[in-house]
């Protein structure tokens, strides 16, 4: 049975933003394992508090991702 572990800060994506990567992540391990593993394909997503996240030697918070995000888009 696959199992996909995902984590991020939390507050960052809303709910339909992780149903929606749930649904793609689980479709993704399908094109590789076959169809008939989707009903023992699991997915996690984790929320870590914000502030508990660290890159490169420094906490980051759920705003320090969402001025990343911006940063790049």
């Amino acid at each position: 049975m696959p199992l996909v572990q995902i984590k991020g800060i939390s507050g960052y994506l809303s709910l339909s933003q992780k149903q929606d990567i749930i649904s793609k992540v689980t479709d993704a391990v399908l094109s590789v394992e076959g169809e008939a593993l989707r009903p023992v394909t699991w997915v996690i997503i984790e929320d870590v508090a914000s502030g508990q996240w660290g890159v490169g030697g420094q906490a980051i918070t759920t705003d320090d991702i969402r001025n990343m995000s911006r940063a790049i888009k």
